[in-house]
């Protein structure tokens, strides 16, 4: 019988790859996009910093900016050492998609690969990215050539076939198109956390970004569950992990909506993940689905460890809450 036997929740912001010097550059990008705010409205990089408070603003000082550097990273390392040390036979890794293979044309609400391997690729970025931004974004893909990383077809199909039978409408590819690869979500399991080895995967692909079709949070929750239940039936003795990838809050770091988060973590507390406010899970703050879904599989699983850094990048309160948490035996 196969067995779930790991756990990991991990950010996967580009503020991961890049130095200490990097998160002070990010102020170039967070002045020119859209944001949100913390309760879910559209507001401008000035809208925030007029908002701001002492506190919040004095979040972009030099030595706290390092200080959270430097845990990051340390946190990274543990995570990959993790995984490193489950012995996993397969590894399901729930993330999302940001118009790199799905799009309005098609968004499913949830999709399973299922191919005999998923390609990364290397970047393509518009010209007029910073060369700062595209070296960061550039370590979730291929540097050179396109690389074939091996799914477990096997693992995938089964829980096809599972989830269908317990009422869940999955959707499902086995290729990519022409030119395609995985996304940054999966990418960066592959090349920042796997670091190139061979570990078989299972994609499940949620669209946590774009409206109308954003499954709930306890959907999601119910969805690891079901996941769970299917990897306890599968006829196959295999240690097998489950990793979020994403999230937390941003690109306004909000720390209460974190704090519930990791609070709920440590607590078990399932309610409290599938009744966060749908209106708070938006834009980036919306991958925290991809970690109540994985939670939702978890739920026999002890949670070894947790940290939280409220990644502030800017005086405005930019940044992304960087969560971490390893679940295991």
């Amino acid at each position: 019988m196969a067995r779930l036997v790991l756990g990991i929740g991990i950010s996967h912001t580009p503020m991961l790859n890049g130095s200490l010097e990097d998160w002070s550059r990010f102020i170039e990008l967070d002045r020119r996009r859209a944001h949100l705010d913390k309760e879910g409205n559209g507001v401008t990089y000035d809208d925030l910093l007029a908002m701001a408070d002492g506190p919040t603003a004095a979040q972009a000082a030099p030595e706290k900016l390092a200080a959270r550097h430097a845990a990051a990273m340390s946190n990274l390392d543990r995570v990959r050492d993790a995984i490193r040390d489950a012995g996993l036979d397969s590894l399901i890794i729930v993330g999302d998609d940001q118009n790199e293979l799905h799009g309005p044309g098609n968004m499913p609400c949830f999709l399973i690969y299922h191919g005999e391997t998923i390609r990364n690729v290397p970047a393509v970025f518009n010209a007029d990215r910073p060369e700062w931004s595209q070296r960061l974004s550039a370590r979730y893909f291929e540097s050179a050539t396109p690389r074939d990383y091996p799914v477990d077809a096997g693992l995938a199909h089964h829980l096809i076939e599972s989830l269908v039978e317990r009422e869940f409408d999955i959707a499902t590819a086995d290729s990519l198109e022409p030119g395609r690869g995985e996304g940054h979500a999966f990418g960066f399991v592959h090349n920042r956390l796997l670091q190139g080895d061979a570990l078989p995967v299972v994609p499940v692909f949620m669209n946590t970004y774009y409206p109308p079709n954003q499954a709930t949070p306890r959907r999601c929750y119910r969805l690891g569950q079901a996941i769970s239940e299917a990897v306890e039936d599968y006829g196959h003795d295999l240690r097998v992990g489950i990793l979020a990838s994403g999230g937390l809050s941003h690109f306004t770091v909000d720390e209460e909506l974190d704090g519930a988060v990791m609070r709920a973590l440590r607590e078990k507390d399932a309610e409290a993940l599938c009744t966060l406010p749908r209106n708070k899970l938006n834009s980036g703050s919306s991958e925290i689905r991809n970690w109540i879904c994985a939670t939702g599989a978890l739920q026999s699983l002890p949670l070894r460890w947790s940290d939280y850094q409220p990644g502030y990048r800017t005086p405005a309160g930019t940044g992304t809450g960087l969560g971490f948490a390893i679940w295991s035996k």
